[in-house]
């Protein structure tokens, strides 16, 4: 920040730390970062990493904090809208930098024996398109200059195995501004694409999917009676049908909740597994969007398995066999993780608890205690879920399968079985 600041005279925004590095976005008005903006940076860096400045810690009220970063409207927003009125926050100052942070820090710039620029990328003030451009620059540093060299070595390796790289050598993607976020693949892509889909078809037959197809659009009353409305809206593209309100669809759920209410079912025919290879899109930010990590249209091997509870770890364990079968196929390691009830869950907590513990009874059963940790609060608000977390060539970490329980969706579109039990308030139960 304060190298950005002293080389560019622009005002900082954010900045925090990543797996990998970190990141400073700053506002510029019409300048942008190039490539050859990376080197000076790097150089007053290593400038300020030899004064050696100390790191000092300051405490100061909120009116302190807003006079201090008076002609810096960014900081000015955080201050207003995450401090208190009446209260204190912090602040660090390092040479003639003065900036708001939680900290902690090393206790001067000399520690920092190796800096490099990593990239650079243009975004907006708090996610959103209608507010400011910011130039954001990444970077990264470390104790000692064997380890940067390290990492640089690395990053050549990664550059390397770069599916961005490769898909455009090989011809297999290509992507286009007039369709930002949506892959359009080339006749050999095509092959692998059809390929890959006919393995995991074959997969559904083996392990007792049923494949349906859902349309694309449909009314947006179907996303409020799902809620998916109240909490995903804004990453739907959404258009008007004859004065009434459509979207696209962005997951699978919903429509396959329609499906199964369309019947009278019984106890006898659950579990019901129904896949779908349906094209989902989703209004990711034009800035977020990443060759195939991140994009704007996908289809996915989407499947929900609707079930008693009694039937739940046994179907949770066979959903994980699938996933470590395909996997396997491909030779790709992952981690497995139980993320719990949220604060802003909803239902029962009763259920809650005896849903984490079919899923931490399924995990014990599929790869053994122990072999699985416990991701506190990171559930989603209908459910707990376990994340698969695989990692890639160069051993990064990413989100990928998730096998969640949905208590909700049953509630909202009144889905229900008959149970068999001619008892009076038991003849129906809910998947």
């Amino acid at each position: 920040g304060e190298a950005m600041e002293n080389a560019f005279g622009c005002k900082l925004t954010i900045g925090p730390p990543l797996a990998g590095g970190f990141y400073y976005d700053s506002y510029m008005g019409t300048d942008a970062f190039r490539e050859d903006d990376y080197k000076p940076i790097e150089a007053e860096v290593s400038k300020i990493a030899k004064q050696k400045q100390k790191f000092e810690r300051m405490v100061v009220t909120k009116e302190e904090a807003l006079e201090l970063f008076a002609d810096n409207p960014f900081k000015q927003e955080i201050l207003t809208t995450k401090v208190a009125d009446g209260t204190r926050t912090t602040v660090y100052k390092c040479g003639n930098l003065i900036d708001l942070c939680r900290g902690p820090h090393v206790s001067h710039t000399g520690k920092v024996k190796a800096f490099a620029a990593t990239r650079h990328s243009s975004t907006n003030w708090l996610g959103d398109t209608d507010n400011d451009t910011l130039q954001r620059m990444y970077g990264i540093s470390f104790p000692d200059k064997k380890m940067l060299k390290a990492w640089k070595e690395n990053q050549e390796k990664a550059k390397e195995r770069d599916h961005r790289r490769i898909a455009q050598k090989q011809e297999l993607v290509m992507f286009h501004e007039l369709s930002a976020g949506s892959a359009f693949w080339l006749p050999h892509g095509t092959r692998i694409y059809n390929k890959l889909i006919e393995f995991i078809k074959k997969q559904y037959w083996v392990r007792g999917y049923d494949e349906i197809i859902t349309p694309n659009v449909y009314n947006l009353d179907l996303w409020h009676q799902s809620g998916h409305a109240m909490h995903y809206k804004d990453a739907m593209f959404c258009f008007d049908v004859e004065g009434q309100e459509w979207a696209m669809k962005p997951m699978n759920c919903p429509g396959h909740c329609l499906m199964f209410g369309d019947s009278i079912r019984s106890y006898r025919d659950l579990p019901i597994r129904f896949a779908d290879f349906g094209v989902l899109h989703r209004n990711e930010l034009s800035g977020a969007l990443s060759g195939l990590t991140r994009v704007r249209r996908f289809q996915q091997d989407d499947a929900h398995i609707y079930c008693r509870e009694d039937q739940i770890a046994d179907e949770v364990v066979g959903a994980l066999d699938f996933m470590k079968y395909v996997y396997g196929v491909f030779g790709m390691t992952y981690k497995l993780e139980l993320s719990t009830r949220p604060k802003k869950a909803l239902g029962d907590m009763a259920l809650w608890d005896r849903a984490e513990a079919a899923l931490a009874e399924a995990m014990n059963k599929f790869i053994g205690e122990g072999n699985w940790r416990e991701n506190p609060g990171d559930g989603a608000f209908y459910g707990p879920k376990i994340d698969i977390k695989v990692m890639d060539a160069m051993e990064r970490v990413h989100q990928c399968a998730t096998i969640q329980l949905d208590f909700q969706l049953p509630i909202r579109f009144n889905l229900q079985y008959s149970t068999g039990n001619k008892e009076e308030g038991k003849q129906f139960a809910r998947p």
